[in-house]
């Protein structure tokens, strides 16, 4: 039998309980921030004081809306707001801290937090995407801080028909063969092709003598792939074909500008009209970076696109999350770029592997191969 988000919600306030920690890991659309505030309701007295952390301005202030929403704005007297940022500078006086994307952890935020337990603290932990990999920075910070009590993934919600369904199509993509790019070498200028460069550092990579060079080699392998203009190009023509609403999650705000006339991104003045335009629908397309990709709803987003993924689950799963809040007869399309035979494919496949992968499709593009500019 389906479940409902109000027994959902129940089932994931039963499984914290009275623990002193705990972490909800609860796909995009159930309502973490619902969670969050009814278990603060149940906490409160007019003498208690809360601890909001915050990743983004967006999420702070979808708490400020949904306690409106539901009769709850009482609470926003009790409730102090503050960035992961800013976590070190505040004091230890609250009765319980919620950390909204509890994911956004660092070791930095290791040593106040300790002190705030040993003070007699009590951590709630909300996120759509708990760390996969407890040895990472931020899986040892969730599972000490915020250790998972309560699991329920976006597949669980579209068999409940609370979320609507998806498909990813990966498309994959060629790099440029032609001499594109311009170099100055030993022997003066020349052009350099997409194919070549790569060739070049992967082959410096390989080469490395420590772990060291090898890291660097690897940041400037992935910055050079993301220099590379084919996925912008291609991406052009693919959302030329989109008739219905449509985002691009661009990998810079340069990129984001580029690729759609309007753009949403902290450096565009116009990024708030955009947005609402875009929401109420008129305008159909849009660009943006890492800032839409949590706490932002969007009506009736049926199309994204992805131009890289680079292996992070996490931001994979929160820009496919913007599609996710259709009716349930609906379906999203999501489409992810990759370059095939490069270390591309290792990132896209690692990024979506947590994923129905039965809901996703690796194509040969049906247009653009042999078109390059």
């Amino acid at each position: 039998m389906s479940k409902t988000k109000d027994e959902i919600q129940l089932e994931a306030l039963a499984a914290i309980g009275d623990r002193r920690m705990a972490g909800v890991d609860i796909g995009t659309g159930v309502g973490k921030t619902a969670i969050g505030l009814e278990h603060m309701r149940r906490q409160y007295t007019d003498i208690k004081k809360f601890l909001v952390v915050y990743p983004s301005q967006t999420i702070r202030q979808s708490w400020i809306d949904d306690a409106k929403k539901f009769n709850l704005e009482y609470l926003l007297e009790c409730i102090t707001f503050t960035t992961y940022r800013s976590l070190t500078k505040q004091d230890y006086d609250y009765d319980y801290i919620y950390l909204d994307e509890c994911h956004s952890l660092k070791a930095i935020h290791n040593k106040w937090l300790y002190g705030y337990l040993q003070q007699g603290g009590r951590v709630l932990g909300l996120t759509g995407t708990y760390p996969v990999h407890k040895n990472t920075e931020k899986g040892k910070m969730c599972n000490f801080y915020c250790p998972k009590v309560y699991t329920y993934s976006p597949d669980d919600a579209i068999k409940d028909e609370i979320l609507n369904d998806y498909e990813i199509y990966v498309h994959e993509i060629n790099l440029n063969k032609k001499g594109t790019i311009p170099k100055t070498g030993v022997h003066g200028d020349f052009m350099s092709s997409e194919a070549n460069d790569y060739k070049y550092w992967t082959e410096a990579l390989d080469n490395a003598r420590n772990p060291n060079e090898e890291q660097r080699l690897a940041i400037q392998r992935m910055k050079v792939l993301q220099s590379f203009k084919t996925k912008e190009h291609y991406t052009k023509l693919l959302l030329a074909e989109q008739t219905d609403k449509t985002i691009v999650f661009a990998n810079t705000q340069e990129q984001a500008d580029l690729l759609c006339s309007h753009s949403y991104h902290s450096s565009n003045d116009q990024s708030k009209a955009n947005l609402e335009s875009f929401k109420k629908g008129e305008i159909t397309k849009i660009s943006a970076v890492e800032q839409l990709s949590e706490g932002v709803n969007i009506p009736n987003l049926k199309v994204g696109i992805i131009l890289h993924a680079y292996g992070n689950n996490r931001k994979s799963s929160q820009r496919i999350g913007r599609l996710l809040r259709l009716n349930p007869n609906d379906k999203a399309t999501i489409h992810i770029l990759c370059y095939i035979d490069t270390v591309d494919k290792q990132w896209v496949t690692a990024a979506l592997k947590s994923f129905n992968q039965s809901k996703i499709h690796w194509i040969k593009p049906k247009f653009f191969e042999g078109l390059h500019y």
